[in-house]
Parts: structure tokens; sequence; C-alpha cells
């Protein structure tokens, strides 16, 4: 009976330098065999010496496929019409998807199998096989591009005189066990895919630009440079107190700061979408891709708990003094306009996580309006004149203090508290508010 190709069988008359795609192929696939010493249409020609070829197709798994396969194979020499035939048997690898080192995590570099061809494997495919062996874990994940520099990087660990050689960059997931680039990495790389707009808006909508720019580069790259774009753009404005000038910003500077950094920290960077950061007459907004962490709701973010979704991104910003600990960036923001009239906002979707600053100067007006203004006083200022005397306050107080609903007492202070003027705490009916 004469031999046949199959889906799982591959017949090659000699050892060639193409070997290396059959044996990625089975190995990101559901296994193989590959006989040598056997043509394509099953003509058996055996091999002269089983030995070196079997140690001929070792080296070139461990030169030039990664990541190591070697375990995954098996070599047997068997006779075949009397004559010697090498079969290497192929089992499906558990940390695919395999590639040619020289290639990289490219279409180019990783093969499947497909019918009795192998052939190269499209993005998707790659991605999910990545998915699949390291989980959903984006920080984790094997990069795509494998050929990293972090020439802008090395720049900021020197300012702390912190080493980022190979060790270091084990230790804190830039690449991992295997010798691999991490999406970490990539982060940080100066190859980095993921960018941050910008825009400056004429009045308080969008309907006319007056500038905007697309920043790349590592994330540290872009932290720099967009933090320079904001600062130049952040008006100082003079006030006179007797003899003495007063300066003050649009924006404080500590609340532009820990805004940009929580919008690098935490984004979701398994969507594409960049960081969109507007600057309006009236105020500066950092909308950045993902959500709050399951589990995790926006009261508990006002109130400092920080669960991190890129830890150990997070973890080398601590490193950098870069951030003091976690959850104390909102914290900041909301301390920086604590003498303000208009607070910081905070928004989120499931998908989107917004921090609205108020333009601080542009109050200035309001401010004064305000010592002459004579109408009765909204629900929300009377709460927080409460808050003066009570230092803490119940709903059932606020309810019989503004003579009003149970339902309207609870939608306002919920209201408040999403605003960030006032903190909840407490459960049930000991349930409480202080203030921010």
């Amino acid at each position: 009976m004469k031999l046949q190709e199959s889906e799982r069988t591959e017949f090659k008359s000699i050892v060639v330098a193409d070997l290396k795609k059959e044996i990625i192929a089975f190995a990101n696939c559901d296994g193989g065999k590959i006989y040598i010493g056997i043509e394509d249409d099953g003509t058996v020609i055996g091999v002269e010496d089983p030995d070196g070829t079997a140690l001929q197709v070792s080296n070139m798994v461990r030169d030039a496929i990664k990541p190591d396969l070697t375990m995954f194979l098996h070599y047997e020499t068997k006779e075949i019409e009397q004559k010697q035939v090498v079969i290497i048997d192929i089992q499906r690898g558990t940390e695919r998807p395999y590639y040619i080192a020289k290639k990289g995590l490219r279409p180019e570099g990783v093969y499947v199998r497909q019918g009795y061809s192998s052939v190269p494997a499209t993005d998707t495919s790659i991605r999910k096989m990545i998915k699949e062996t390291d989980g959903d874990h984006f920080e984790d994940m094997r990069s795509l591009n494998q050929e990293l520099t972090f020439d802008e990087t090395k720049k900021e660990f020197q300012k702390r005189n912190i080493s980022l050689e190979q060790p270091q960059m084990k230790t804190l997931g830039i690449i991992n066990q295997d010798g691999i680039y991490t999406n970490l990495g990539l982060l940080l790389s100066d190859q980095c895919v993921h960018t941050i707009k910008t825009a400056v808006f004429e009045g308080k909508n969008q309907n006319v630009f007056k500038d905007r720019k697309e920043f790349t580069g590592s994330l540290f790259e872009q932290m720099e440079a967009v933090y320079d774009y904001i600062d130049f753009r952040n008006q100082t404005h003079s006030t006179f107190e007797k003899l003495y000038r007063i300066d003050n910003r649009d924006y404080p500077e500590v609340a532009v700061r820990e805004a940009l950094l929580n919008c690098l920290v935490h984004r979701d960077y398994g969507y594409s979408s960049s960081i969109l950061i507007s600057m309006y007459e009236d105020r500066l907004e950092f909308t950045s891709i993902g959500g709050l962490v399951t589990g995790v709701m926006l009261e508990d973010v006002m109130m400092g708990i920080s669960v991190c979704r890129n830890s150990k991104l997070a973890n080398i910003f601590y490193r950098l003094e870069l951030i003091e600990a976690y959850g104390t960036g909102i914290q900041k923001i909301m301390n920086a306009y604590q003498d303000q009239i208009i607070k910081p906002e905070i928004k989120v979707s499931n998908n989107v996580f917004k921090i609205i600053l108020p333009n601080t100067n542009a109050q200035c007006e309001l401010r004064e309006e305000l010592q002459y203004y004579t109408e009765p006083e909204d629900e929300e200022t009377q709460i927080l004149k409460m808050l003066i005397t009570e230092k803490r306050i119940q709903r059932k107080q606020v309810q019989e203090k503004l003579g009003i609903s149970q339902t309207t007492s609870g939608r306002i202070l919920k209201q408040m508290v999403e605003k960030g003027l006032i903190v909840q705490r407490g459960r049930g009916k000991n349930t409480y508010y202080v203030k921010f």
C-alpha cells in the first residue's frame, strides 16, 4: 500500500530549511508526524544517516523556533520498504503560538496547518492563540512585535539611577521567563502602538478646533510631551491683594498631573482607541478607554479604593516615584479644588472613564456674583452648610431640614456623592455622609 500525506502527515525527502515551517504548523494545531526519507508522492528513498538527520532537525528546532519546542518532539527511526526513515512526532505545544525566531510573532513567522499544507497564520488567529495560552491579562501576553527598543524608558529609569537591563526587565514583567517581550514591554517601548490625542477648542463645545495633536512613542515619552503640551496652555491669571500679587493657573498642576497619570496607568490597553484630552474655555477633560474594574463602584473610587487593572505597569510607575500609592490620585485631584465653587467631576460608563477639571480662573466671576446673590440657596449648598456644623449627616436629617421627600433627599445625596462633593459611609440604616 502506497503511503499518502494527510492533515497530520507530511513527507520530506531530505532536511530542508522549510522543515521548521511544518514543525511549527503541527505544534500550533493538533500535532502530526513528519517522515524524512519519503518523496511527496509517497516513494520511499530513505536516509543514509538516521542519527545525523535527527540531530540536524533537533538543532534546527532549538536554534530557529521560539518558544522552546524540543520537549514536544519525539524522534524515531523506522524501516519502511527496507529503507531507513526518520519519523518526527510533533505534539500540540502548550506555549502557542510557535514561530520562526528571525520572523517574530507575525504571519510570516507563525504557521498553521490548513488541509495538507502549512500556511501563514492570520493576525486574528495569532492573537487567539496568545489569548488561549497567556490568558486575558493584557500585560502578561506576548507582544506581537518582538523588535523593541527602550531608549526613552531607559532615560526615565536613569533619572532615578535605576538600571534597566534584562534581569530587571524579567523582574518587572517586561520580558517573560522565555526571554520574550510582553505587552507590558510593548507599552514601555519606543514602538508602543497606543497614542494620546489632544485637542483645544474655542468656547465651551467642540464646534471650532484651535489646535489638535497626536502623541506617540513609549508611555513615558507620551507622558512628558502631553504634560508639557497642557502646561504651555495652562494660563496664569494674576490678582492683587493689597501690595501682593497672587498668581492662579487655570488648572492646578497637581490635578493635571494626577489626571494624566490615571489615564496612563488605569486605561484598558486591550482596546486600540486613544486616550482623549480635550481643553475648553471652562474645563479640561481626560477620557480613557475602559471603565472601572469589575466589582468596583464609583463610590469606592471616591473613597480611595483602587483595584489596578495594570498592576505591573502601576508598579513601575510607583518605583519611578511617579505615583505615591495606589488610590491617592483622585483624592489629590479633589484636594486641589477644595477652595473652589465647582469641583472636578468623574463620569464612568462600562467602557469609558472621564475626569473633568473645571477652569479655576473661569470661576472668579462666578464667585464674585455669588457674593451678591440673594436668592434662596439650592439644596446642595444647604447640605454642605449642614456638614460644616454637623460634621456628619444622615438622609433623614436632610429630609427634615430641607422639608423635602425621602425620595428627593436620597436622589440629591446620591448626585452629590457622584460629583465628589460628599462621601457616603456605612450601610443600610447606618448610612451617613461627610464632606469630601
